[in-house]
């Protein structure tokens, strides 16, 4: 089963001379517990498609489907709740609410669908325990390291239990070192929650996490650059 149809996809910005045809046709498809990595340089349109496969952004042309929903004939309304539902997103920049602690930002998808204390604290607890930080819930964004950060932001990510976890350049402010450990967390988390993960990076390391190797370029998939990964 497919959690991700991507159908000839093409989405512009402007008009005219100056418009910037970020992608060109687009098609790809995702299968259920896959993670794979969209590689390209900066400009190339990973952001433009994974915010388009978030929904966060509308299609001007062509078709996706998440979960089996066609995102075309959703409503605002439920694409909010698909967003907050069954997609879970982590971004380069980590995002976390820097007043709250490691525990409490992984808990705010919870609070938000108003989930009981006890299920809230209990999945909270499993999380921080799947992302190795059970001795640091109780810190601040301020008091972990960028690598932390980023696993906080991960918990955070898989709280609702998504099908899809979309990430961003998860690694862009991290080094070499972290960069392959948040990946190899990536992937754990794919195979022990059973998530479907598209990454968007420029990172070589991805081949050695990914299912998948997409090359993104000139807004097309360049089918000749997808390949296997070893098995981190």
């Amino acid at each position: 089963m497919s959690v991700v149809i991507v159908e000839d996809v093409h989405h512009t910005y402007g008009s005219g001379p100056t418009a910037v045809h970020a992608l060109r046709g687009v098609s790809l498809e995702v299968a259920a517990g896959e993670l794979v990595a969209l590689r390209g340089r900066s400009g190339s349109g990973k952001t433009t498609l994974l915010n388009l496969i978030g929904g966060l952004d509308s299609t001007q042309q062509g078709r996706i489907a998440v979960d089996g929903r066609d995102l075309a004939d959703m409503n605002e309304t439920e694409r909010l709740a698909l967003r907050r539902d069954r997609i879970g997103f982590v971004f380069q920049s980590f995002g976390l609410i820097p007043i709250l602690t490691a525990a409490e930002n992984v808990g705010v998808p919870l609070r938000l669908r108003r989930t009981p204390p006890s299920e809230r604290e209990e999945r909270v607890a499993l999380l921080l325990a799947l992302v190795g930080l059970t001795d640091h819930a109780g810190q601040r964004p301020g008091e972990l390291s960028g690598g932390q950060q980023q696993r906080v932001a991960v918990a955070r990510a898989l709280a609702n239990r998504p099908a899809l976890l979309i990430a961003d350049e998860p690694t862009g402010q991290l080094d070499a070192d972290t960069s392959l450990e948040v990946l190899r967390l990536l992937r754990a988390v794919v195979r022990d929650e059973g998530v479907t993960a598209i990454i968007a990076t420029h990172d070589q390391q991805v081949l050695d996490v990914a299912d998948r190797v997409l090359e993104l370029g000139d807004g097309l998939i360049t089918p000749a650059r997808q390949e296997s990964a070893k098995t981190a």
